[in-house]
């Protein structure tokens, strides 16, 4: 049953002030967090008077009702309102309360929404008793906590992965001593070799937009959106048969697909293998593999070395960034004298990409249900007595490992 609580005034539930100026010239070196309206911006070296701590700040120019908690010393900036009594509730349940609050809704102003704490004073909001509100932050802080763990532990892959592929492609795994080559260290018996020598270069097309029967089918059709993943086993779009055979192109299973014009390449490099045949647009160039080395090796070879190939990006006449075919076609990589160990490498590789896949996962299925109890305990839907978060305590959080 859901649980009625007492509706109040925002205005009686906090009482909001305005923050502070302090320009970035003059702040003084020091670990004080100075905090805008979309979090941390800079440290300082002192605070204001009758701050309280901890802080509950919330977006009131620019980033309009994001929420930012803090649990030391800060600085609120101008651009924040921040908490200056929390009229006997705890500040953590608010923090997370204030989340559902549509502050948006509330800003005026285009170019640069601002927030008047006058316009949502009187608004009235639900609000559970402070024992509870204290059970509630509990519940939601676990899980939470939870998430930030998962998050690391994904960012320890993620980088253990990039030192391995860094160590991979310039040590090799035989323990051969090395050698430098014109793009780096390499293994004493690995080479230098040319995209153009190892795959066939494709570029693909869209068909119209306009005709609908082409976009309805069962074939993967890639963009630049769709280069997220090392592998990539299907698309946000797809089209039919009649729709490659009018505008676009098919590539096999295991080849690469690589941006080579739009501003994702003004980040990373977009580059993916393919496991299943996939038609893909004119941005996209299709590297298929002559059968020496699988494209799953190519992809990673290249993109182990993408800062070289990223220096070769010039932007169009319309500001977007583009790889010269030239430029792919010359690109070289590390390759092994013995197909084995490419190989090899490949699965390494793929077992690292299946440990990140497993933590992206975990975090989305704890994110889910952060968001999930949020709603549902900040409107009493459910009780916070009611629920058992024991299965947190289960979620493993090794890193490498396992």
């Amino acid at each position: 049953m859901m649980e009625v609580w007492e509706a109040k005034p925002l205005g009686k539930i906090v009482s909001l002030q305005r923050g502070f100026d302090l320009p970035a010239q003059s702040r003084g070196e020091g670990e004080i967090a100075v905090i805008g309206s979309n979090g941390i911006v800079g440290f300082h070296n002192s605070l204001p008077t009758d701050v309280p701590i901890p802080g509950l700040m919330l977006g009131r120019s620019g980033s309009v009702g994001e929420i930012t908690f803090w649990n030391k010393e800060y600085w609120p900036l101008n651009t924040v309102l921040y908490v200056k009594d929390f009229h006997g509730n705890d500040p953590r349940f608010l923090s997370f309360w204030l989340q559902l609050f549509p502050f948006k809704q509330y800003a005026e102003g285009v170019s640069v929404p601002t927030l008047n704490r006058n316009s949502i004073s009187d608004v009235l909001f639900p609000l559970p008793r402070p024992e509870d509100q204290e059970k509630i932050s509990a519940a939601l802080t676990a899980v939470e906590t939870s998430l930030k763990l998962q998050a690391e532990v994904l960012l320890r892959v993620r980088e253990l992965k990039r030192v391995a592929m860094r160590d991979l492609f310039t040590r090799g795994l035989r323990g051969e001593k090395q050698k430098e080559s014109e793009i780096g260290l390499i293994p004493d018996s690995w080479e230098p070799r040319a995209i153009l020598d190892l795959c066939q270069i494709l570029s693909g097309g869209t068909p119209r937009k306009t005709v609908q029967e082409y976009w309805v089918g069962e074939i993967p059709w890639a963009s630049g959106k769709d280069l997220k993943v090392p592998t990539l086993h299907d698309t946000i779009d797809h089209v039919s048969q009649d729709g490659v055979d009018a505008g676009s192109r098919v590539a096999p299973a295991d080849t690469v697909l690589i941006l080579v014009r739009g501003m994702g390449l003004a980040k990373d490099l977009p580059v993916a293998v393919i496991s299943r045949p996939m038609a893909f647009n004119q941005d996209l160039k299709a590297l298929v593999s002559r059968g020496e080395f699988s494209g799953a090796y190519v992809r990673s070879a290249i993109y182990s070395a993408k800062d070289r190939l990223l220096s070769r990006i010039v932007p169009s006449a319309h500001g977007t960034m583009t790889l010269n075919l030239d430029d792919i076609e010359t690109f070289k990589i590390p390759c092994p004298s013995d197909s084995d160990e490419a190989n090899e490498i490949v699965r390494i590789l793929n077992a690292l990409d299946r440990k990140i896949d497993l933590h992206n996962c975990k975090r989305a299925l704890v994110e889910d249900l952060f968001k999930s109890l949020l709603h549902k305990l900040m409107t009493g839907e459910v009780r916070v007595t009611d629920l058992d978060l024991s299965a947190l305590d289960k979620i493993p959080f090794g890193g490498a490992a396992g």
